[in-house]
């Protein structure tokens, strides 16, 4: 099968397509041909040797995939073969044609729902809806947003925005906070700009929630916009250091709630309508390194997929 394989770390160019074996599914494991297969910021990470974690090399990147189960290894009911499913993989093994998966992990796609929309709501569904159930934005509240173009962060102003909340969407690019705006945003900012937080201030008098995933100064700065007694949700550091949260201020912490059923609280609500994936960019498989410099440059509005 063709894979893209990373044999050493570096920058996107290591990521590297070729002709590797066909996996094989073991005990209590699936085989899925991949129709669609996710990439994420935090690969980007891993590949770069900067990450939360790191890969042994050589390693075939990619943790979230859909597409059709071929066979089943032992332990598994073969009914399942020829069904569509999405699947995370434990961390690795997205980026190629065939990928396998436990059996206990895949999720069949729902009626209506696209491959590439259940892929995209995944790993971001889960998060984002695990994220907004924890820190319950409530109607009339004000709520910031950080990289609100991003995949967590479009779904985290949709949330926020149909539980009544006031949402500023932060975004560094005039299409990430317009996109922002057509979800539901009331306001949006250019945290890029010195200045920022003041045109926050002004506007809202102070903010009773913030969701950062991106940390480092903006999350600083995010931080110090929250009236006291307010409640910060951080989940990522992709723009820094992770936040610490400040005394004076409520700390979210993640909701003792089951992944899966995350994810597919996350694709019902998808397939009811009810929550939109955006995905900025579907590259073939061969284009990851590409895929990886622009999701590093901040181009991308939305999720990134591969198509094998």
């Amino acid at each position: 099968m063709r894979a893209v394989v990373l044999r050493r770390y570096g920058g996107p160019e290591e990521l590297v397509a070729e002709e590797v074996p066909d996996p094989v599914a073991g005990p209590g494991q699936v085989l899925v041909r991949v129709a669609v297969a996710g990439v994420t910021f935090v690969e980007t990470q891993v590949r770069a040797d900067r990450g939360p974690r790191r890969a042994e090399l050589p390693a075939v990147l990619g943790n979230g995939v859909a597409g059709t189960v071929l066979g089943v290894g032992e332990g598994v009911d073969p009914a399942l073969t020829g069904t569509l499913v999405v699947t995370t993989l434990g961390g690795q093994g997205g980026y190629a044609e065939l990928a396998v998966a436990r059996a206990a992990d895949v999720i069949p796609v729902p009626e209506g729902l696209s491959p590439e929309h259940a892929v995209a709501l995944l790993a971001d569904g889960r998060t984002a809806l695990g994220l907004a159930r924890a820190a319950a934005p409530a109607p009339g509240e004000w709520v910031l947003v950080e990289a609100a173009g991003g995949g967590v962060g479009s779904l985290l102003v949709q949330l926020a925005s149909a539980a009544g909340a006031r949402v500023v969407a932060a975004a560094g690019s005039a299409v990430k906070r317009e996109l922002a705006a057509s979800l539901g945003a009331e306001l949006t900012v250019d945290y890029t700009r010195p200045g920022w937080a003041g045109e926050v201030r002004a506007a809202t008098g102070g903010l009773d929630l913030v969701f950062d995933g991106v940390g480092g100064d903006i999350g600083a700065a995010a931080q110090g916009l929250l009236k006291d007694g307010g409640r910060i949700s951080v989940y990522g550091m992709a723009g820094g250091p992770m936040t610490t949260p400040d005394p004076r201020v409520k700390a979210v912490a993640w909701p003792d709630t089951d992944l899966r059923e995350l994810s597919r609280a996350a694709l019902a609500e998808a397939a009811a309508g009810r929550l939109r994936p955006v995905i900025g960019a579907v590259v073939p498989l061969e284009s990851a390194a590409s895929a990886h410099a622009a999701i590093e440059a901040r181009t991308v509005v939305g999720k990134t997929l591969l198509v094998p």
